[in-house]
């Protein structure tokens, strides 16, 4: 069953790096992975919830950086260093269109994955009530960083599919948490 499930994850791995390749994507989803790419976001995010929420404001960037901090913990610290699973990129029976520098480390699960997850729900789940954009703009701009991760070659497709469900948990728990505190949401 495991070796079905991973030869599987092996063939669509091969589908979405290679087969898919396209210069749209080679110019736009290595970006994806950079943090100059995706940080103006996140602080206009901070911006926001700071000038327009007061002390839930404060709350809220308090909760989605521990969320933050606790997907990356959990998934670089306590799974990947026990998991041990070689990205697709240094594995030599892998044949990868390496788009980025592969670098070290293991592959299971996508931090980046699970940390855009957690912003993703956690944001989604203030936001999203009054807002109903925010919802699928969250989850997608969460989900293309995660895609981005196969496309380019360092994780496999169940590497990034474990890493958001991990950080849609996160979210979800830091959201409920929050709501607990604050059960008006931002109101």
């Amino acid at each position: 069953m495991l070796q079905a499930l991973l030869s599987a994850d092996a063939a669509l791995f091969h589908f979405i790096n290679t087969s898919l390749g396209n210069p749209v994507f080679d110019a736009v989803l290595p970006l994806c992975r950079e943090r100059l790419f995706w940080a103006p976001l996140y602080l206009f995010l901070v911006a926001f919830f700071l000038l327009n929420f007061g002390k839930k404001g404060r709350m809220i960037v308090l909760f989605t950086c521990l969320a933050v901090g606790m997907a990356d913990f959990t998934s670089s610290t306590l799974i990947k260093k026990n998991v041990r699973r070689i990205r697709p990129c240094n594995d030599p029976e892998m044949v990868v269109q390496e788009r980025v520098s592969c670098g070290g480390g293991y592959s299971f699960p996508s931090s980046h994955a699970a940390n855009h997850f957690a912003v993703a729900v956690l944001v989604a789940g203030l936001l999203g009530g009054a807002r109903r954009w925010i919802r699928p703009a969250a989850l997608t701009w969460a989900g293309t960083i995660a895609f981005s991760q196969v496309y380019v070659g360092v994780h496999y497709p169940v590497d990034v599919t474990c890493g958001a469900l991990l950080g849609i948990a996160i979210g979800w728990g830091a959201l409920k948490i929050f709501l607990r505190i604050f059960p008006n949401g931002l109101e």
